[in-house]
């Protein structure tokens, strides 16, 4: 009975004793801790986040005000349409140079006739494409007339990024204003996002939301890490997966635009890669299912000049692992043109180390053409196709023809459900080898059309009548 009386008494001075603690615990935070802030961080980036605003104007069209006989017994006048309408969207941007340069989401401004910026200080300019690459949904833009030197962002090396470190993001979501959200980087490298044609993202859990796309994404130094480009939502709002543009590739596209380009000049491989999968692995002996495979290799091309050859898989780039085919493409297209990288890769169970040069893809004179002639590709952009745009359009084993490049909302070939990227092999029996080929074949009236056309791999024949 003692001793239980003895416990009694020690358990209720234990608890006396935590209660105490938890008291000298329980304060008022003193001034100094109250001041921890991310707002000196916030004062320097915000004035280099823009909003742009892009307006289009898009025609309501019907393919029948294009026939002539349609417009006398309707009594429609030549080239009329059912009027227009002005498209407007609205996004972020970040300032990258003091000269007026603003990367955006491509994705923002995609067939824009007009665009403006606003500063943080309300300040308005009217601003104009300097580049666009579809490839990573990133545009330049350049202020009109700019007469003044404007704050803008230094690049981080995305590559030093870890899991777990702090970020803040800063656009103008839903068109509210500019706002400051701050996470953590919660991922990296993610792949299966299906954004743009380099899937190698940076995720956060910074809140992201729509209006956020082209706004900067930074570390605690201010440095700019990323662009935020995309949200994972169920709801339309931000649901704590955002994902953004590593800085690094960021920088490619805005030096490409500082020396004067019209496109992005990335290196070129010479190769057509594909996806280790776990069948693959088990054939080659592979520890694990990863590394990109060599598919094929263009003939004096950089990859043969290196020595590499169809069965190898690469498994680096200058040191960095590559886990899939996304990977190397990111790796390889974030190296600088003109010098050389060290790729490591696998050899029926060997290892291998290959020098290859960072040169561009060869290009042949696109001739662009916009058909306009009565056919079924009227409305089609078209162009000659080389290593270099077969590269760009990501098309696999084809380096020639005449490669669709764009198509005109509401017309022929929109509705008939021609693509980008649709390579067009033969009409009416006669194979096209370049632009002039086409152009000359739809300026001939033809009562019925039979057309043989490339898409992603697959030989597809259509019969158009008319």
């Amino acid at each position: 009975m003692r001793l239980k009386s003895q416990l009694t008494a020690a358990l209720i001075a234990t608890i006396a004793l935590a209660g105490a603690a938890a008291a000298q615990d329980r304060r008022v935070p003193n001034a100094a801790e109250l001041r921890l802030s991310y707002a000196p961080v916030v004062q320097r980036v915000a004035p280099a986040v823009v909003n742009v605003y892009a307006a289009k104007t898009v025609q309501n069209r019907n393919p029948l005000f294009e026939d002539p006989i349609f417009r006398r017994f309707f009594g429609v006048p030549g080239g009329g349409g059912g009027g227009s309408q002005v498209q407007r969207s609205l996004g972020s941007g970040v300032m990258v140079d003091a000269s007026g340069l603003i990367v955006t989401n491509y994705h923002v401004i995609e067939g824009a006739d007009e665009m403006k910026v606003s500063l943080s200080d309300k300040r308005e300019f009217e601003a104009m494409l300097v580049l666009k690459d579809q490839r990573t949904d990133l545009a330049i833009l350049r202020i009109k007339d700019a007469r003044e030197k404007f704050p803008f962002l230094e690049f981080s090396n995305s590559d030093a990024l870890e899991v777990g470190d702090i970020v803040l993001a800063i656009g103008n979501p839903f068109g509210v204003g500019q706002t400051v959200t701050h996470g953590i980087v919660s991922a990296l490298a993610r792949t299966k996002v299906g954004i743009t044609d380099y899937q190698f993202f940076i995720q956060t859990d910074a809140a992201i939301n729509p209006g956020n796309s082209g706004g900067a994404l930074v570390d605690l130094t201010g440095r700019l890490v990323g662009v935020n480009t995309a949200i994972f939502s169920r709801s339309g709002g931000s649901q704590g997966v955002g994902f953004a543009i590593p800085a690094n590739m960021v920088s490619v596209v805005v030096t490409s635009a500082k020396g004067g380009s019209s496109a992005v000049k990335r290196p070129w491989l010479g190769a057509k890669l594909q996806a280790v999968t776990p069948e693959i692995a088990d054939s080659m002996s592979l520890k694990r299912p990863a590394g990109a495979l060599i598919a094929s290799v263009f003939a004096g091309g950089p990859a043969a000049q290196a020595g590499l050859k169809a069965g190898d898989v690469i498994v680096s780039v200058d040191g960095q692992a590559v886990d899939d085919t996304n990977a190397f493409d990111y790796r390889f297209a974030t190296k600088p043109l003109g010098g050389t990288a060290k790729l490591g890769a696998l050899r029926a169970g060997r290892e291998l180390a290959a020098t290859i040069a960072l040169q561009t893809a060869p290009e042949t004179p696109r001739e662009e053409i916009t058909i306009r002639s009565r056919s079924p590709f009227s409305g089609a952009k078209i162009a000659n196709l080389s290593p270099a745009l077969a590269d760009e359009l990501q098309l696999q084993n084809v380096d020639d023809g005449v490669v669709i490049l764009d198509v005109d909302n509401g017309s022929y070939a929109s509705n008939l459900g021609f693509q980008r990227g649709d390579v067009i092999e033969a009409v009416n029996g006669e194979k096209i080898a370049k632009t002039r080929d086409l152009d000359r074949l739809t300026k001939t009236p033809n009562t019925s059309w039979r057309i043989n056309i490339l898409r992603r791999g697959q030989k597809i024949s259509a019969v158009f009548n008319g």
